[in-house]
């Protein structure tokens, strides 16, 4: 059996070396885990063991050290938390990996029901989002599939709306999730390249939507909810 590589481990060049060949050559498949929590990391390589058909090489909590061991590495798969140490985002690291090491299948993860993780996973082309709660044979069976060439996302999530209403559409969200970093409608249209009046457009028609009776209690209701991360 090959032992588990971590992250005080990644600098030794001949136990990356030995490592990748063992592995190679048993046919399991090799599995990077970023996570901030040491439980799910430990939790993950428990349920990806040899016994199943993978082994996880690295278990690392910053998102922002994932690029680099992908691309020393070169996993098969990595299973990636949307918010990791040092509020690095896992987003952020899923997109640098697309890029530089095309060949590595990623699956997004997350334990918060915050409505707009998933589908921002799959616009930058993760190929999986799962959400803790699933547990460990759900995690396998999605990496199974992606690795297989199929997409895995489960269906997405909506901030509850008054009775009659429409749900968000995609360009509310965007507008809500800058409004809730408390940017100005100016600065928000400047992002989004839209006009101030569309802005203010977009935030009142989602207030009406909840019924909220001002913009800040709008803010108020998503934040205080977990429906909307504006950190991650």
């Amino acid at each position: 059996m090959s032992e588990r590589i971590s992250e005080s481990d990644f600098s030794n060049e001949s136990a990356l070396s030995s490592e990748s060949g063992l592995d190679r050559a048993s046919g399991l498949i090799r599995v990077l885990v970023v996570d901030d929590h040491e439980s799910m990391r430990d939790f993950l390589a428990r349920e990806f063991a040899p016994e199943h058909g993978f082994i996880v090489i690295a278990g690392i909590s910053d998102a922002r050290e994932a690029e680099s061991f992908c691309v020393a590495l070169k996993p098969d798969l990595a299973i990636i938390d949307v918010c990791t140490d040092y509020g690095a985002s896992g987003l952020e690291a899923a997109r640098k990996i697309l890029q530089s090491c095309p060949g590595v299948k990623i699956i997004v993860t997350s334990g918060f029901d915050e409505i707009t993780y998933m589908p921002r996973a799959k616009e930058l082309g993760a190929h999986a989002f799962v959400y803790k709660i699933s547990g460990g044979e759900r995690y396998r069976e999605v990496a199974r599939l992606v690795l297989d060439g199929e997409y895995v996302f489960p269906e997405r999530k909506t901030i509850p709306v008054s009775s009659g209403e429409a749900p968000f559409t995609n360009r509310e969200l965007e507008v809500l999730r800058l409004y809730c970093k408390y940017l100005t409608t100016k600065e928000i249209a400047e992002t989004l390249v839209l006009s101030e009046a569309t802005v203010r457009k977009h935030i009142e028609n989602m207030r009406e939507k909840v019924g909220a009776k001002t913009a800040m209690s709008l803010v108020a209701y998503v934040l205080s909810n977990g429906w909307i991360n504006p950190n991650f």
